[in-house]
């Protein structure tokens, strides 16, 4: 049976914790931020953990990283 591969853009957008949830960084926040408020743009700085019925599908894209 030939290995699974990994998605090439998961990889690159998503990390793993220790216990094996997902971290992913904040979504939203490209362009367009004249129109977001200040406490959007403070709440949505740096990584978050995933929820787990997003993590279960990024979990399928990336086989060999749990």
């Amino acid at each position: 049976m030939p290995k699974m591969k990994t998605k090439s853009a998961a990889k690159k957008r998503f990390k793993f914790t220790a216990t094996g949830k997902v971290i992913a960084g904040a979504a939203g926040k490209r362009h367009g931020m004249i129109k977001r408020t200040t406490k959007f743009i403070r709440d949505s700085a740096g990584t978050m953990i995933l929820s787990d019925s997003d993590a279960k599908i990024v979990k399928k894209y990336m086989p060999y990283n749990r």
